[in-house]
């Protein structure tokens, strides 16, 4: 237990509930990291390498996600350690939720993350018997499917853009650098060619894809539906790239949209971009961030640049008992135009303390989190 009191600060977690189920062999993981400024909400993933530390790290950066877009949820997020591709993910993902039917969806509502689909979030819902179980679920069933719609991933990129603007550089013709090609980043590949960008490399899990005269993204979203990671090998001009390679490939922008902590003390040292856009949650590392910093390359915290997710999670929250579904234009345009502003001001922000963006994004979250906690009595008032 000593490692999980390991995790504990003035901020949360507030619950860590470890469950387990003989007959399906399921083990998981609810971390509930912070609610004062409303219930746990979070996504929730699955992968054979889930830890409760990972979870702890990912339900922290939900409480400043929902702060840093200043929705009134609080921080949290779920783990299943199981093979999303096996035959008995159902079972498995049945087992965890009646495991958790205490906490769901009264204290947590589950979210989509690494390894679940729309379908799942269904499965959810029918194994509690409740719709407000779980968001997320397919558009026939009422549901906001915002992966399916791309939201993530359009928000990357409105925030890629508004970055550029901040630093004088055009976004038209611009080189973009996609790590991971899934749920973020084929959506923001596809925004940003809309933008005028120009993606000179992508990635999956079988590697990644080089042409510095750019990409053909529409081939490459036909291929993504039609072969999945295998597009890669698919496509059939371009360099192959080894996996990682593709975040040292010279462009304006990067943008990891893959896996945490991807980038580190020696990679920040070497890579060749103006601007990291982070797509997908932790992908830097804190001494990354402060090569970054020193370099004079500009950086988007994830919690800024990927929070579309959590904009469209907070309509599909207010409508999960209503008849009616969001309207995706009212999403999109929210998103746009909240993730731009915090863009704007996180960057603003952290020129004006002398710090790094992620600093001045967390000084930022905080301030809203620990007003809350104070109003309601969790924390001492502040002088």
């Amino acid at each position: 237990m000593s490692d999980v009191f390991s995790l504990m600060d003035e901020w949360g977690p507030e619950r860590v509930v470890c469950v387990s189920d003989t007959r399906t062999g399921m083990k998981g993981v609810l971390v509930i990291d912070n609610t004062a400024r409303g219930m746990g909400k979070g996504g929730m993933r699955m992968s054979p390498t889930v830890t409760v530390t990972e979870v702890a790290r990912l339900a922290r950066v939900m409480t400043y996600k929902w702060a840093g877009v200043d929705l009134f949820f609080g921080g949290a997020k779920a783990g299943i350690v199981a093979d999303p591709a096996s035959p008995d993910k159902e079972a498995i993902l049945r087992a965890f939720v009646r495991a958790l039917s205490k906490e769901i969806p009264h204290q947590y509502v589950v979210g989509l993350d690494m390894g679940l689909t729309e379908r799942d979030a269904a499965i959810v819902q029918d194994e509690l018997g409740d719709r407000g179980a779980a968001v997320g679920t397919p558009h026939a069933l009422g549901g906001m499917p915002y992966d399916e719609l791309g939201v993530t991933g359009f928000g990357v990129a409105e925030v890629t853009d508004a970055a550029a603007q901040e630093i004088g550089l055009p976004l038209e013709g611009a080189r973009v650098v996609i790590q991971g090609f899934g749920a973020v980043g084929h959506a923001a590949a596809r925004r940003l060619v809309e933008l005028g960008a120009i993606v000179v490399a992508v990635s999956t899990v079988r590697g990644g894809l080089y042409d510095p005269n750019g990409l053909d993204v529409a081939r490459l979203l036909k291929l993504r539906a039609e072969a999945g990671d295998e597009l890669i090998r698919e496509y059939g001009s371009g360099t192959y790239l080894e996996p990682g390679a593709e975040l040292l490939t010279p462009a304006e922008i990067l943008i990891p949209a893959a896996l945490q902590d991807v980038i580190d003390e020696q990679v920040a040292a070497r890579l060749d971009a103006r601007i990291v856009i982070e797509g997908a949650n932790l992908p830097t590392t804190p001494a990354a961030r402060n090569v970054l910093a020193g370099r004079g390359i500009t950086v988007v915290p994830d919690f800024v640049a990927n929070a579309g997710g959590v904009v469209a999670a907070g309509f599909a929250m207010d409508a999960r008992y209503s008849a009616f579904r969001p309207e995706s234009e009212a999403v999109f345009a929210t998103v746009a135009a909240k993730l731009r502003d915090n863009t704007s001001t996180v960057l603003a922000e952290a020129a004006r303390r002398d710090t790094t963006t992620h600093e001045a994004a967390v000084a930022l979250a905080q301030h809203r989190v620990r007003t809350a906690m104070e109003l309601k009595g969790r924390m001492a008032l502040t002088a």
